[in-house]
C-alpha cells in the first residue's frame, strides 16, 4: 500500500502543478468538483490511518499520552487540526456508514462532523430519557458499550438515513439545526422528552465547558476566546448590541462595533462603584510612562502586566478616569504614582454631562454613560483638567482624536460649546460642525 499511496502523491503533486490557463470555464468547474470529493476521500483515508494506530497504541508505544498529541508530533500539526482529526477518527469507525457517503462524495467531511454528533445525541434506549438517564449510561445499559453507536438501533438508523438525505440540501451549518430536531422528523412521539433530557445534559455540559481566555499579545493583539452558556450568552448580547447600531460615518465593521462594545460595556462598570476592590484599591489600568513622554521626547509607555503601549495610546488612556498613569525619572523612580486633579469626576463630571449631553462628536447618539471626557489640550502635555478644557465623546470618537493620521480637532467655540473641525479631505474649508442629536434647551 506504501508504494501506491506515494505513487498517487507524486501523480497529485504533478497534476496540481500543472499550468491552468489553457482549461475552458466549464473545466474548470468540473476539475474544482472532482477536487474537493478527492480531499473528503483522503480525509476518510487518514482518519482511519490515524484510528488504526490508535487501536494498535502506537501513540502510547512512542511516549505520547493521547492520539492527538501524537498526531501534532507526526504530522507537526497544531492543537486545533490535531483534535478534529482524532474526533475524526473516532467518528468515522463508528458511523462507517458516514465514511462511505465520503468517499462516494454525499457528503463533505463538515457534513458529516455534524450527522455524527448528531445521531451520538439520540439516547440509545428512550425508556429511559424521563429519569435523565445520560445517553452514555444508557447505551452501557442497553448494549454493554457506553457511548458507543449501535447499528441495531433502528430509531438511529433512521435518524441517521434522513441526514444523509437532506445533505444534498442543506449546508453543515443548517445540518447542525436540523440535526438537533431530527427526532421530530423521524419520531415525533417522543421527540419532546428528547428534546428536554437533550436540553438538560447540554446546559449541563455548558456549564462545565465554559471559559473565557485572553491570549499573550502577537502584534499589538490579544486573541480572545471562549464558550459561554446560552443563557449567559444573551446577557452578552443584550448588553452590547444597543451599542453595535451604525452611526453616519461610522466605516467600522460588524466585528469591528461589537469589539468597541465589548469595551464600552467593561468602561462603564470600571466606572461604577459597584466593582469589588482588586489588591485593596478599585479595578483599575495602572500605565508606567517614563517621564520624558511628559515633556515631549516621545517615548512608549507599558501596562501594569508588562504589554507596551505606543505614546498616542497613553495619551488618549490619560484622559480616562479609570486609567492611573505611574510617571517615571531617568533613573526608573516613581515621581507621580497617579494625579487624581487630572480626573472629571463629581461636580466637573456633572457639569461636563449637563453641558455635553453624551458624545460631542457630531451626529453621534453615545449617552453620557459610554463616554470619556477628553482633554483638548492633553492632559499628558500640560492641559489642566477644568471644564473648558474638556469634551465628552465616546471611545470609538477619542480613538478618532487621538488618531494622528484622522485630522480631526475638537474646540470650544465662542459660546463655550465643543465643536469638531474635519480633516481637509473632508471638508477643504474645515468648517465647524457640531453634535445636533443631543437636544439642549
Amino acid at each position: 500500500m506504501l508504494t501506491t499511496t506515494l505513487g498517487l502523491a507524486e501523480d497529485a503533486a504533478k497534476v496540481a502543478a500543472a499550468p491552468l490557463w489553457s482549461l475552458p470555464d466549464a473545466e474548470v468547474i468540473d476539475c474544482l468538483r472532482v477536487v474537493h470529493r478527492l480531499e473528503q476521500t483522503l480525509s476518510v483515508w487518514k482518519a482511519r490511518l490515524a484510528h488504526e494506530a490508535a487501536a494498535r497504541d502506537v501513540p502510547a508505544a512512542q511516549g505520547h499520552r493521547s492520539l492527538r498529541g501524537w498526531l501534532r508530533s507526526v504530522l507537526l500539526l497544531d492543537p486545533a487540526p490535531a483534535r478534529e482529526l482524532a474526533e475524526r477518527a473516532e467518528q468515522w469507525h463508528r458511523f462507517p456508514r458516514l465514511a462511505e457517503a465520503l468517499t462516494d462524495g454525499t457528503v463533505d467531511a463538515r457534513q458529516a462532523s455534524v450527522i455524527a454528533a448528531a445521531v451520538a445525541a439520540i439516547p440509545a434506549n428512550l425508556r429511559d430519557v424521563d429519569a435523565g438517564v445520560p445517553p452514555s449510561e444508557a447505551a452501557a445499559q442497553a448494549h454493554g458499550d457506553a457511548g458507543a453507536y449501535q447499528p441495531a438501533d433502528p430509531l438511529a438508523e433512521r435518524a441517521l438515513s434522513a441526514l444523509l438525505e437532506m445533505a444534498g440540501q442543506f449546508s453543515a451549518h443548517q445540518l447542525r439545526g436540523l440535526g438537533e430536531r431530527i427526532l421530530a422528523h423521524v419520531a415525533p412521539d417522543v421527540a419532546d422528552r428528547a428534546e428536554e433530557a437533550a436540553l438538560r445534559r447540554a446546559e449541563a455540559r455548558a456549564q462545565r465547558k465554559r471559559h473565557f481566555t485572553l491570549a499573550l499579545p502577537v502584534d499589538g493583539l490579544v486573541r480572545v476566546s471562549g464558550l459561554l452558556p446560552v443563557e449567559d450568552a444573551a446577557i452578552v448580547r443584550a448588553a452590547i448590541e444597543p451599542l453595535c447600531t451604525p452611526i453616519p460615518g461610522d466605516d467600522r465593521t460588524p466585528g469591528q462595533r461589537r469589539a468597541d462594545a465589548l469595551i464600552d460595556v467593561c468602561r462603564l462598570a470600571l466606572r461604577t462603584t459597584d466593582l469589588p476592590e482588586h489588591g485593596g484599591e478599585p479595578p483599575q489600568v495602572a500605565v508606567t510612562v517614563p517621564l520624558d513622554v511628559l515633556t515631549s521626547a516621545l517615548r512608549t509607555g507599558r501596562l501594569d502586566n508588562g504589554d507596551r503601549l505606543s505614546p498616542d495610546t497613553v495619551r488618549r488612556m490619560a484622559c480616562d478616569a479609570r486609567i492611573v498613569p505611574v510617571v517615571l525619572g531617568g533613573a526608573g523612580q516613581v515621581l507621580d504614582a497617579g494625579r487624581a486633579r487630572r480626573l472629571a469626576t463629581g461636580a466637573l463630571r456633572r457639569a461636563l454631562v449637563v453641558r455635553d449631553r453624551g458624545c460631542s462628536f457630531p451626529a453621534c447618539d453615545r449617552p453620557p454613560r459610554w463616554c470619556d471626557s477628553h482633554h483638548l489640550h492633553h492632559w499628558s502635555d500640560g492641559g489642566p483638567t477644568s471644564l473648558s478644557n474638556l469634551v465628552l465623546v465616546c471611545r470609538h470618537h477619542h480613538r478618532l482624536l487621538h488618531d494622528s493620521t484622522g485630522g480631526w480637532q475638537a474646540r470650544l467655540g465662542a459660546d463655550g460649546l465643543p465643536e469638531f473641525l474635519p480633516p481637509p479631505w473632508i471638508d477643504p474649508a474645515r468648517r465647524p460642525r457640531r453634535n445636533l442629536y443631543h437636544l439642549r434647551t
